[in-house]
């Protein structure tokens, strides 16, 4: 497990970084480590994919035994990106679960017009609030927003009284 020292070259011959590593239980490249370890539930092996700077592991997955089905496969540069690319989505679709825990929208309207109020939480801890806003959807004017808490049920009844009245928002 030494890094390779700069001007060095990987397994297809092109140039590395010196704080990329590719050993075989061990890759550092990209902004990941892909590092393969004995899974403690079996007597298989897993490996984790770890974006460089984050404490916890994106993906952890049970990796493939070598020929003689006791040392596992080691990594190559096929798998690295294959890990790197299963990765990637599985950060994808957290992020956009999480944007949608966080965004919600709902459109209405009445004889005045239609309206599109975005209730936008705040992922503040000590101060728990979201952003209520209401749009002209003809025009995407913004016609009023207030701060209201985090717990704010937007329904297309509540998101049309707050768009035509002067409701703070701040009675629930």
């Amino acid at each position: 497990m030494v890094a390779k020292p700069s001007g060095a070259t990987g397994p297809s011959g092109a140039a590395i970084d010196a704080d990329e590593q590719m050993d075989p239980r061990l890759w550092k490249r990209d902004g990941w480590t892909a590092r393969v370890m004995k899974n403690e539930d079996d007597d298989g092996w897993a490996v984790s994919m770890t974006r460089t700077g984050d404490a916890e592991p994106v993906l952890v997955g049970p990796w493939t035994m070598g020929r003689d089905k006791k040392n596992p496969k080691p990594l190559d540069h096929s798998a690295f990106h294959t890990l790197v690319k299963t990765a990637s989505e599985v950060l994808g679709r957290a992020e956009k679960a999480l944007r949608s825990r966080m965004h919600r929208s709902v459109s209405c309207g009445d004889d005045r017009g239609r309206f599109r109020v975005d209730l936008d939480i705040a992922p503040d801890e000590d101060d728990p609030h979201a952003i209520l806003a209401a749009f002209d959807e003809a025009s995407g004017d913004k016609l009023r927003s207030a701060r209201v808490g985090a717990g704010w049920k937007l329904t297309s009844a509540s998101a049309l009284r707050f768009a035509n009245s002067g409701h703070t928002g701040e009675d629930r």
